[in-house]
């Protein structure tokens, strides 16, 4: 595969991997309801998600994982997990209050802000990419977008397609 193809390829899984976002927040958000709060939503997600990354470990047969070598590395290596459970927890706490629109758009937003200033500084050992009058544009559009999908749009709230949550599933009983 030729390394336009890649990219295109590369391009084509994050579009997928973002349009799944808003099922995520809004999965996350229903089961921490049924659950009794938020938070509890975002645990749930956190532990499905190592239900299911363990096993694929394992069919991909990964190597065992080089801990002497990550926890001699920089301490920026381990804030991932952190600002994962922070992103989980927020979407879970703030979708149902903003909309899955609202709320992924101001997460975009708040991306591309941090991550120009990161590029920008070659944070993280990345390899600087100073700021542009076309990279700030980029970003000033998004930030208006931000605005536009906010404010925009109907003020009656359209009826949402009920997917019921059960209140016991049942389980253990005869």
């Amino acid at each position: 595969m030729n390394s336009k193809m890649a990219l295109m390829s590369a391009l084509g899984m994050a579009l997928a991997a973002g349009a799944v976002l808003p099922f995520q927040a809004a999965a996350n958000a229903n089961v921490g309801r049924a659950l009794g709060h938020p938070l509890w939503g975002a645990m749930a997600s956190l532990t499905v998600s190592v239900a299911v990354i363990v096993p694929l470990l394992l069919a991909v047969k990964a190597p065992s994982p080089n801990v002497s070598a990550a926890l001699h590395g920089p301490w920026w290596l381990w804030v991932g997990g952190v600002l994962g459970a922070l992103y989980v927890g927020s979407a879970t706490v703030l979708t149902p209050k903003l909309g899955a629109g609202s709320f992924l758009v101001a997460v975009v937003a708040g991306q591309m802000v941090t991550a120009v200033l990161v590029d920008h500084y070659g944070l993280m050992g990345l390899t600087p990419r100073p700021i542009n009058a076309m990279r700030v544009l980029g970003v000033l559009l998004i930030l208006g977008g931000v605005f536009l999908i906010q404010g925009g749009g109907s003020k009656q709230p359209v009826k949402p397609v009920a997917m019921p949550v059960p209140a016991s599933t049942g389980l253990g009983t005869s």
